[in-house]
């Protein structure tokens, strides 16, 4: 076997590339074969300084002085903003400047791109990959939706006469046409984003061989580039054309069915750049055919409006007055704490430390009760815009959500009856780890379940609720009704 190709092979002469290594050079620096010293010293326009190669030293490569050609630059001028060597900082050029060490100066840059190298690296690149997956997941669905489009242009069409089926291809044709469009808009989104990934890619790899490198000028020529990625690409939305098939069989065309166009729009804000502390998302959770009311806690009150989990087995509840309760889940009440001002908190919550947060509607406070203390958090002025929220507004009887830059994006005001429009009545509000909002409709009795675009999904109406009120979901998705006129809090199970 060649030796030179093998794994284990010892360290070769940089020179003659054949030679077991006994020298180096500290200022070139070179591995050298004690035959190649006397052809690499020969080189007399550089300073050599050869040691065995167990005593090397590992050292900056410094730049040469363009004034002192025999001269390397160890320092750097901060008046002038330039490398100088020795001679350089004694001449009256450089007479009472401020003067640093390259070395430090490296080491500092080095820090710098080693935190440049990490960002890029764990969320820079990370948060392309997730778009570039969640691009790839929405390509392998196209086909399956326009398959279900086909479908059901094609059983709505078998209702007809024959005469139709001109209209059917028409339509088939269509919806192909979309789909060619909806995968090309994808596509290119996708290698745009791709070659922002092999962007990125390439930046983490330049970082990381600067890092390695012992060269100056590398070091301090390297300009930070993460900024630029930082500023994430529009997220493309598209809507799939949705079918709707007439059933009055007159013999016009355009009264077969119709097809929505297909939307191509892109968010400004679609996309969040991941951080080191993100977590994965959860496994999708199938909603179930039929909710299951596992369990119904009795608290004893008059009239129950919030309920908010602490753990799989504790729930804190209100009752319309000042007094916030613990309660396990077979009832018994365990802890009981008094608001600040002695008056009705609006609505409450717990922190991931497993705080209790109360509202208080008087003071137009947030407060927070860590050891039994209670603190002030926030104390509003007048009116505020807050981030990502979903609010269940009942004087516009409708669930309203804004993005984090305070734009609406989208109300949802309850189904159509078949017969008449009933009046929706949100109150309670909460969303689970698939980020579905579910809402309390407190006339109804229902509980509404929509996907995070606002999509109706379905109700939960089989599980005896009166007025329920306050809502909340515990850590494995089971949801918590507050019943305000029983003064009970329903378990069930939904997904």
């Amino acid at each position: 076997m060649d030796p030179k190709l093998c794994a284990q092979d010892i360290l070769r002469c940089d020179l003659c590339e054949d030679r077991v290594v006994q020298m180096y050079c500290n200022l070139c620096p070179m591995n050298l074969c004690m035959a190649c010293v006397g052809r690499h010293v020969f080189d007399v326009s550089k300073k050599h300084d050869m040691v065995p190669f167990d005593l090397r030293k590992s050292k900056l490569v410094y730049p040469q002085c363009i004034t002192h050609s025999e001269e390397n630059c160890e320092m750097h001028c901060e008046d002038c903003n330039t490398p100088v060597c020795p001679k350089c900082v004694i001449s009256e050029k450089h007479k009472r400047h401020r003067f640093k060490s390259l070395q430090d100066l490296v080491n500092s840059k080095k820090e710098n791109i080693e935190k440049e190298r990490k960002r890029l690296k764990e969320t820079v690149y990370s948060t392309f990959e997730e778009i570039v997956t969640d691009i790839e997941t929405k390509l392998a669905e196209i086909d399956g939706k326009y398959e279900k489009l086909i479908s059901e242009v094609t059983n709505h069409g078998e209702e007809w006469h024959r005469e139709m089926d001109k209209v059917i291809v028409i339509n088939k044709e269509e919806i192909n046409e979309k789909r060619n469009q909806h995968r090309d808009a994808l596509n290119k989104h996708l290698q745009d984003i791709k070659k922002l990934v092999a962007d990125v890619k390439q930046s983490i790899s330049e970082t990381e061989d600067i890092l390695q490198s012992k060269e100056v000028t590398r070091s301090l020529s390297y300009e930070i580039k993460s900024e630029k990625f930082t500023k994430l690409p529009s997220k493309l939305i598209v809507k799939f054309p949705v079918f709707t098939g007439n059933n009055n069989q007159l013999k016009y065309s355009q009264l077969f069915c119709s097809i929505t166009p297909l939307s191509i729009t892109k968010e400004e804000h679609g996309y969040r750049m991941k951080t080191p502390e993100a977590v994965s998302c959860p496994p999708v959770k199938p909603l179930l055919d039929e909710s299951e009311l596992i369990s119904t806690i009795d608290t004893g009150f008059k009239g129950l409006y919030s309920v908010t989990c602490l753990s799989d087995e504790e729930i804190w509840t209100h009752e319309g007055n000042k007094i916030m309760k613990l309660h396990n889940l077979q009832g018994k009440l365990l802890k009981s704490i008094q608001t600040k001002s002695g008056k009705m908190p609006r609505d409450i919550a717990v922190t991931r430390s497993g705080d209790l947060v109360y509202t208080s509607p008087d003071t137009r406070t947030v407060n927070i009760v860590k050891n039994d203390q209670i603190q002030e958090v926030i104390r509003l002025q007048g009116e505020n815009r807050n981030l990502d929220i979903c609010v269940a507004d009942n004087g516009a009887r409708a669930v309203v959500v804004v993005n984090k830059a305070g734009k609406l994006r989208f109300r949802y005001t309850g189904q159509l009856s078949t017969t008449k429009r009933y009046l929706f009545n949100p109150y309670g509000i909460t969303t689970d780890s698939q980020s579905q909002i579910l809402t309390s409709d407190f006339i109804k009795n229902f509980i509404h379940i929509l996907d995070q675009d606002g999509q109706f999904l379905c109700y939960i109406d089989n599980c005896g609720l009166q007025h329920p009120y306050g809502l909340c979901v515990d850590n494995r998705d089971n949801h918590f009704v507050a019943e305000c006129s029983k003064g009970k809090v329903k378990k069930i199970k939904y997904m």
